[in-house]
């Protein structure tokens, strides 16, 4: 590197934005992912003795992943190689690669390669990684937002130890943002900044757990105020809110937090929990879910978790899946809560799903004669003369519309699919009950 390489690369350092020079360069720096880079961790010891192996860093944005591969690029006394999986081909892994071979003849040192969102590598990419991954020529950090169970080679998967990172807390959160009001070198310690509790607390709740978000927000509070006649910096409560107008949701509706969200959606009706049905709900729309699919799901639970303990629960939520074509956002989405907290609060029973799975079960595993003679048609030519349709009763004729006959095919006399369970189920079981005790009674 000559002079003005290295000028131009202290000129980057100084102007980068304030999240990029706040990385930190040491484990002890590193704040939040207690759980995978704490102290007689696994990641830990393996950075400290510079003994790391392939590994896959997964999770939110803003949660570490770049910094922690920082951190290790810091700490390794091997060769340490950057790329994009946006920008960089399968050119750029092989001359990485070559270099690597090269490094590994002359001085032993291994060659650490990390590629971040290397879920955007196709297959091809990613096929031409791994016999130089399984051979040990260089050591693969890869870092994605997407669950690398489902977007990266399961060959390069099983050859690699998967970290997932998670969401800072907002103690997270705000020890980085004191960091970086405090730090002379890479962030404001030399500006006289007063910064309220309540600004302070607003930035780290409302960056849902994103260090870059939290930081962002800091960086254009502190370069967008005026000074005053002291030339001090005030950063209130007012100004966090306009540096931050929206809370930041990670939620890609491709990936993992679309799944998870959609789960615990389904999950609260299902637990009869209608504040947290509600709260996931709104947490979809804001993200901008398809509303449709909402309402999917909200017909699909009212049959599978609440059925014929409440039958007007599907007629509610059938409704609330007409009104989203009828009406459409923004109005469509108190069609979506009623519906929700309908099927949340209905008695749930899942008496339908099981008398369909076990029908179809024995469906597919019991072979049977078929239907009855006397339950068969016999309309269509010929059926009269073979007798089909004899000795059938008509319901209709007897007290309560009732009446004891065989339904089933002979095999399967005596099973019972459908129980009842609870709520209008148990009305349903009563008068089921009182039919067949009082079948023959004027």
């Amino acid at each position: 590197m000559d002079l003005f390489d290295y000028s131009r690369e202290q000129n980057m350092k100084r102007e980068a934005p304030l999240a990029a020079r706040m990385r930190a360069n040491t484990l002890e720096e590193f704040v939040g992912q207690e759980h995978i880079i704490g102290k007689n961790t696994l990641l830990y010891r393996s950075i400290t003795a510079d003994k790391l192996s392939s590994i896959i860093l997964y999770g939110p944005p803003g949660t570490g992943k770049t910094t922690l591969a920082h951190v290790i690029a810091n700490t390794t006394a091997g060769e340490f190689r950057q790329i994009n999986a946006t920008t960089a081909g399968k050119k750029d892994i092989t001359d990485i690669v070559e270099k690597a071979k090269d490094t590994i003849a002359m001085s032993g040192k291994r060659t650490i390669l990390f590629i971040d969102e290397i879920h955007r590598f196709n297959k091809a990419q990613q096929d031409a990684l791994l016999p130089y991954v399984e051979d040990g020529t260089v050591i693969l950090i890869g870092a994605t937002t997407e669950n690398p169970y489902f977007e990266v080679n399961k060959a390069l998967v099983s050859r690699s130890i998967i970290f997932e990172l998670k969401h800072l807390t907002k103690e997270n959160i705000k020890s980085l943002l004191t960091r970086a009001l405090s730090d002379k070198d890479k962030g404001y310690g030399n500006f006289d900044i007063d910064m309220s509790k309540e600004a302070l607390d607003f930035i780290a709740d409302v960056s849902n757990g994103d260090a870059r978000v939290a930081l962002n927000a800091l960086e254009l509070a502190v370069l967008t105020t005026q000074p005053d006649s002291k030339n001090i910096i005030h950063i209130d409560l007012e100004t966090a809110e306009q540096c931050i107008q929206k809370r930041s949701l990670n939620y890609d509706k491709d990936g993992d937090n679309h799944y998870d969200t959609i789960s615990a959606f389904i999950k609260s009706m299902r637990g009869s929990d209608p504040d947290a049905a509600v709260y996931y709900l709104a947490k979809m729309l804001y993200a901008g879910e398809d509303p449709r699919f909402i309402a999917r799901r909200i017909v699909i639970c009212a049959s599978e978790d609440v059925g014929n303990a409440d039958p007007r629960a599907l007629s509610v939520a059938v409704a609330a899946a007409q009104a989203v074509d009828f009406i459409g956002l923004p109005e469509c989405q108190i069609n979506l809560s009623q519906a929700a907290a309908y099927v949340a609060c209905a008695p749930k029973s899942n008496a339908s799903v099981n008398a369909i799975y076990d029908a179809m079960n024995d469906v597919k595993h019991i072979q049977t004669s078929g239907v009855p003679n006397h339950l068969r048609d016999r309309h269509y030519p010929g059926a009269e003369k073979m007798g089909h349709g004899d000795g059938y009763k008509y319901a209709h004729d007897y007290p309560n519309n009732y009446v004891e006959q065989q339904y089933l095919p002979d095999e399967l006399v005596g099973k019972h699919y459908y129980t009842f369970q609870n709520g209008y189920e148990l009305k349903l079981k009563a008068w089921f009950e009182k039919i067949k005790n009082t079948e023959g009674e004027d």
